[in-house]
């Protein structure tokens, strides 16, 4: 138990206390005085004897330096009153006359109660202000929406799930709205506005404020103007070259607009639209006759699917590498007995920088192995090298009880790994590397860590990137580019 505590240095001090009133030998007597009297007369003391820690009683400096109020201007309340009058002034009799021209009496009661609710010389003493040449010209920290002054946020609707690409007739067709926006008559600039065609006294004032007389009379006088400018003859010749789209408009409508029937609606996503789903009762009822740029070499249709998702054509699929690395015969327990099945493991590459793995399972072993073979093609990343022959740096992946080790190595090093990991670097085009395995070497377990040790190497470019430096190969430097 430690000593420190307040119950057992109660009981100290009291068995001290009682010590010094007892008659006792004349040698410990003076010391058990002396320790009583500084217990009782100093409990600070006292706690400093039976604690471990240091004591702290001076005051903690700050961090950072206190302004002070001398140095801001703001000691006398005259100072304080003149600075607020300068940076925050009342409005005049003549602003007031102004604003009485464009608010009505109830808006400006509403200005004057909030003038009257704000005391300049609270947002002197406490308010912050922006004193950058970016600020705005009125105060306000932005804190809150104010849904009297700001827009309300609106956020664009998702994208039509049922979207498609426009055929000929729908672009056409919007080919021509998008035409229709712009201007085919001569640019004047001098029409007139609907304030006036009303008198003079109600020109400064919103149309809100107008008798309904004279508005109603306003707006059948700009109706009738508008018709009589619309139908008078151009002026200029050489009207079509002064109107009509510029090269910045043309430009936006081939970059920008929409070529699906969404009617070039925006959204916040920066992902595109996803492709509509299969029409259900109709998906696989029909086969698709035999593509002649497949020239006879998958007459069954196996490799078209993969066609579609890669972009590929059959003989490009044909010519990647491929290899068997790991096979198993595995079993599920069934109340008909054990159903046996194998589970395959394959990997695939161009031989170019692009390396995928696959795994399938299936009760024929045939179909496990075309299964994990396409799944290999389809899962290809690009995995980085360094010129094109090892990796960069070393690297370490786990993954279950398998931890794999990757080290980069100098030209005509070759490949000193495992017969698996040598496959995987034969179909992804290393040609220069070492590997080790630190504990476990389960065959699935070494495969998947190779994997992903491979997929995930520093890239030096981006961390150069994100510490502002610039990237240079000093070895490309020195040897003139001979670096093979």
């Amino acid at each position: 138990m430690s000593a420190a505590r307040p119950a057992v240095r109660n009981l100290f001090s009291r068995h001290l206390a009682s010590a010094a009133s007892t008659p006792a030998t004349a040698a410990v007597r003076p010391a058990v005085i002396a320790a009583a009297a500084g217990a009782a007369q100093s409990p600070s003391c006292r706690h400093h004897q039976f604690h471990s820690s240091a004591q702290l009683e001076a005051r903690r400096r700050p961090r950072f330096k206190s302004v002070r109020a001398e140095e801001m201007g703001l000691v006398s309340e005259k100072k304080v009153q003149e600075y607020s009058d300068k940076t925050f002034p009342r409005y005049t009799q003549e602003e007031m006359e102004a604003l009485a021209e464009q608010y009505s009496p109830a808006q400006l009661a509403a200005l004057e109660a909030g003038e009257a609710a704000i005391d300049p010389r609270d947002l002197t003493i406490q308010g912050r202000l922006r004193v950058d040449p970016y600020r705005m010209p009125y105060i306000d920290d932005f804190a809150e929406i104010q849904p009297i002054i700001d827009r309300r946020p609106r956020k664009q609707p998702p994208p039509d799930p049922n979207a498609r690409f426009m055929n000929l007739d729908e672009f056409t067709e919007d080919l021509i709205k998008w035409a229709d926006k712009f201007q085919t008559g001569p640019v004047t600039g001098t029409l007139k506005k609907l304030t006036d065609f009303v008198p003079k006294e109600y020109r400064k004032k919103p149309e809100g404020q107008w008798p309904g007389a004279i508005r109603d009379r306003a707006h059948e006088d700009f109706a009738l103007y508008i018709q009589e400018e619309a139908s008078k003859p151009p002026t200029d010749p050489d009207v079509a070259a002064v109107s009509g789209p510029t090269d910045a408009d043309v430009l936006e409508y081939i970059l920008e607009r929409s070529s699906m029937t969404d009617g070039n609606r925006t959204s916040n996503s920066a992902l595109a639209p996803a492709l509509p789903a299969k029409v259900p009762g109709v998906t696989g009822l029909y086969k698709n006759a035999i593509d002649p740029a497949d020239e006879g070499l998958d007459d069954t249709g196996i490799y078209q699917e993969l066609k579609k998702r890669t972009g590929m054509t059959v003989r490009e699929i044909m010519g990647i590498r491929c290899a068997e690395l790991v096979q198993r015969f595995v079993s599920n327990q069934t109340r008909l007995g054990k159903i046996r099945s194998t589970s395959s493991l394959w990997v695939a590459g161009n031989g170019h920088g692009w390396l995928g793995i696959g795994i399938a399972k299936s009760v024929e072993p045939m179909a496990a192995n075309q299964r994990a073979k396409m799944l290999a093609i389809r899962n290809m990343r690009p995995i980085r090298r360094y010129e094109e022959r090892t990796i960069y740096g070393n690297v370490e992946a786990k993954v279950g009880g398998s931890v794999v080790r990757l080290f980069s190595r100098p030209p005509g090093f070759g490949l000193r790994v495992s017969h698996r990991i040598f496959e995987m670097c034969r179909a992804a085009g290393i040609k220069d590397l070492s590997a080790k395995f630190i504990r476990s070497r389960n065959p699935l377990n070494t495969v998947k860590a190779t994997y992903d040790a491979l997929t995930s190497q520093p890239d030096p470019e981006e961390i150069a990137i994100g510490r502002g430096k610039k990237l240079v190969d000093v070895r490309k430097v020195y040897y003139g580019g001979a670096v093979h």
